[in-house]
């Protein structure tokens, strides 16, 4: 732990799914004086999301489906298209594997691997969550069902297949407004990926 911190104490405020702790400690400013802060801090564990992407077909798979934190922050539908991702499972016994049953599970393709490109903190001022950015390649012949996640959890996910460069426009006409989207999009522009 930093030596800026001290006396760190934590409180479950909510243990329904994931963790809503209360966080209270010193803090030594930069002036050197301490002061006690207070922080309410949500724990959800770790994700992973993936590029999945055919350079042949210039073509890449995304996912369209229903979050209801943006219907409460206006998006009027509530209906997102992304990356697949999903939580890392203590099932799962590496980030990877993880990452590569998520894939099967919402797009219906079996990859044998992924790369892992970056890890983020996607919102740290109040979430723990670290997410791991992948991509991998695919091809027609690695669908193996219909996707659209798993029946017992009620995902319903519409699998997308399109042009890379359909994506891109996604963002600049505002249609694809995740932040982990944008990042592996502009990733594999930066990268040259698809060329």
């Amino acid at each position: 732990m930093s030596d800026r911190v001290k006396d760190l104490s934590q409180k479950i405020l909510s243990d329904r799914v994931y963790k809503l702790y209360e966080v209270t400690f010193g803090y030594q400013l930069q002036s050197g004086k301490w002061v006690e802060k207070n922080r309410e801090v949500f724990d959800r564990g770790n994700g992973a999301t993936v590029l999945l992407y055919n350079k042949d077909k210039g073509t890449i798979i995304l996912n369209y489906q229903f979050r209801v934190p943006t219907l409460l922050n206006g998006n009027e539908s509530g209906f997102m298209i992304e990356t697949p991702a999903g939580v890392i499972e203590e099932k799962d016994s590496t980030v990877e594997e993880s990452m590569i049953r998520e894939i099967e599970e919402e797009t219906g393709y079996r990859v044998e691997s992924v790369k892992k490109v970056m890890e983020l903190f996607m919102t740290p001022a109040a979430v723990t969550e670290k997410i791991y950015y992948f991509i991998a390649p695919y091809t027609d012949d690695m669908k193996v069902s219909e996707g659209g996640g798993v029946a017992e959890e009620h995902e319903d996910i519409k699998v997308l297949e399109m042009p890379f460069s359909e994506a891109v426009s996604k963002i600049e006409s505002g249609e694809i407004v995740d932040a982990k989207t944008v990042i592996l999009l502009q990733y594999a522009q930066i990268q040259k990926l698809m060329e």
